[in-house]
């Protein structure tokens, strides 16, 4: 999905009811705001406009090929577009990095995790939404959570500690099913207690909160070199021979001559 589908999506009965789901959720992830700096990566403005954001510093960042909107409206822009595998901050720049919309769909998701990991701060915290495979969500193509490579706990446990991040805590939610009708909306908050009690496997994603692991290192960006196998050995000029203007043969000369 590009930015026009997720933000129609957004702006439907049932995203509406995606969102009034996971922004408490996500907004307890992500802590009380001072003067913070929360990169959001993938599509997070529908999730920072629930914050009570005070002095921090919200940078909403959109993948090239997803494309990128104007946030906020009417006010000085923080949203870009970017590649996600080379984000343009420095290290050790933000506190908080939320991923959504995001991981599922990258060709990389491990270098996606290590980039997140590169402008990180030390004591940085990292709130990743993903669709749960085992969900309902996963098999419907019109929802954003249906796009892409949906995960379990143990394929993400796994792609974090690659990517040098310690997983801190595991939030199982979106239990209702993916429906356009308006009974099923009002009775979001009904599906959500009751699939607690049914356990993971209804829940259309995950949410992980996990921290940098300040004793490991970033390795940087390194240009790659070329380096031959063989050793270069000068070949001798082949044999020539020359011709005069009519085609005919005037001798041989040795190309060491």
């Amino acid at each position: 999905m590009d930015v026009v589908d997720l933000r129609e999506f957004y702006a439907s009965p049932l995203g509406k009811a995606t969102r009034r789901i996971l922004a408490p959720r996500l907004t307890r992830a992500i802590g009380p705001l001072r003067e913070q700096t929360v990169l959001g990566l993938g599509f997070a403005p529908p999730y920072f406009e629930a914050l009570e954001a005070g002095n921090a510093r919200l940078l909403a960042f959109m993948p090239g090929r997803q494309g990128v909107i104007q946030w906020p409206e009417g006010n000085r822009v923080s949203s870009v577009l970017v590649d996600e595998f080379d984000l343009p901050l420095l290290e050790s720049t933000a506190d908080v990095v939320l991923i959504i919309h995001a991981l599922e769909v990258s060709d990389s998701p491990a270098e996606l995790l290590r980039e997140a990991w590169r402008v990180l701060a030390p004591q940085g915290r990292l709130v990743l939404v993903v669709p749960n495979r085992r969900g309902l969500w996963a098999g419907l193509d019109s929802s954003p959570f249906g796009q892409g490579q949906p995960y379990s706990r143990g394929q993400l446990t796994a792609l974090l500690k690659e990517a040098q991040f310690s997983a801190q805590g595991w939030t199982y939610a979106l239990r209702m099913p993916p429906s356009q009708r308006e009974w099923v909306h009002k009775a979001a908050p009904a599906f959500e207690r009751t699939g607690g009690w049914l356990g993971s496997r209804l829940s259309g994603v995950i949410i992980v909160e996990a921290t940098k692991q300040v004793y490991a290192f970033s390795p940087g960006k390194r240009a790659r070199r070329l380096v031959p196998r063989l050793s270069p050995v000068l070949l001798p000029r082949p044999a020539s021979v020359s011709r005069d203007v009519t085609g005919t043969s005037l001798g041989i000369s040795a190309g060491n001559q």
